[in-house]
């Protein structure tokens, strides 16, 4: 099966989504299949082709002010690349509402295309992350509606998000399979010892909408220190108010080698993340199978599936005990069977 991929960014770029193509498209190679990813990159200004691990990767330029928006450039010339690839494919898989890049592009091979299976992946959070993103979206919520009526399949990662979609686009509920995200195989090695620990551990994109200040708050009241790992168009901003909030009580970190990470997750009192606006956090899930407790918004506890409790201190806060988290290869097997076959 040859199966096409289009997403805002592709790692060494930084977030949820490119982590997630990148996921399922080296494992879908392990398995025989041949995967094409065309992926937007905004620090260049020319086409680009590499194998990563078997994955052929197309890097298009992209005009993506403040890391949003993803709005290809030389549009003609990107249709033309996209219908060619479109033609070559057995399932065409769209990644994110949230990038023009994957919208149009979606949209293009929508209308184009004639047995090709088209899948689409919101990572859908309901909306913007700022009042100015809001408000595009009162226009942007009709061209993804559009993609949705073109879309063969839904694919939702939790049923949060499925009932997020449901909200604005009733009418496409059978179309609408939920899996849910995996991670690494190598998080199951690991198991929680920070029953003594005197830290909290937040990991990923270091944005306002994280809400990563009510997390500096809520360390100082429980008496912890706050490690944030990560990077984002926030961070500089948060080391500062961090220095007012909670002096020498947090510590903000690129993002760390991968058994340094785990290592740190594994030794914190809590894994934290108190953001609503998430489809799933890849960050909690990994907690969770190392069975660290892990401090969460309600919107990432049901989103997670998991048990869960108030956390004692009067707010809406939540505290995450256990759930079924499946790795990668699992979830590639979900995908194959439910998604793309």
């Amino acid at each position: 099966m040859r199966i096409l991929f289009v997403s805002p960014g592709y790692p060494p770029k930084v977030g949820g989504v490119e982590y997630v193509v990148k996921s399922v498209a080296e494992r879908l190679v392990k398995k025989g299949h041949e995967i094409v990813v065309i992926a937007g990159e905004p620090r260049s200004r020319k086409l680009s082709k590499e194998f990563i691990n078997d994955v052929e990767i197309i890097r298009w330029p992209t005009w993506s002010p403040t890391g949003a928006y993803h709005i290809p450039r030389r549009m003609s010339e990107f249709e033309k690349k996209l219908l060619d690839l479109a033609g070559g494919a057995d399932v065409i898989h769209i990644h994110s509402f949230h990038a023009v890049f994957t919208v149009l592009a979606g949209l293009k091979i929508g209308e184009k295309r004639s047995d090709r299976k088209l899948v689409v992946t919101g990572h859908y959070h309901g909306g913007g992350h700022t009042a100015f993103r809001d408000l595009l979206w009162s226009f942007w919520r009709s061209r993804v509606k559009s993609l949705l009526g073109m879309a063969d399949v839904i694919h939702c990662v939790s049923q949060s998000e499925k009932r997020r979609i449901l909200k604005d686009y009733p009418e496409f509920e059978e179309k609408i399979v939920v899996i849910p995200n995996g991670v690494d195989e190598d998080v199951f090695a690991y198991k929680w010892r920070g029953q003594e620990s005197n830290y909290m551990l937040y990991a990923g994109r270091i944005e306002k909408y994280k809400k990563l200040d009510e997390a500096i708050k809520l360390s100082k009241k429980l008496n912890l220190k706050l490690t944030i790992v990560g990077q984002g168009p926030y961070k500089e901003k948060l080391r500062k108010k961090a220095e007012k909030l909670y002096p020498n009580g947090v510590k903000v970190k690129g993002f760390l080698p991968r058994e340094k990470y785990l290592e740190t997750l594994a030794n914190a009192r809590y894994a934290i993340n108190l953001s609503d606006r998430e489809a799933y956090s890849i960050f909690i899930a990994e907690a969770l199978a190392m069975e660290t407790p892990s401090i969460t918004s309600k919107t990432i506890a049901e989103a997670l599936g998991a048990s869960y409790g108030l956390l004692e201190d009067g707010s809406n806060i939540f505290i995450l005990k256990s759930t079924q988290i499946h790795n990668w290869t699992q979830i590639v097997d979900m995908l194959t069977n439910s998604v793309y076959s």
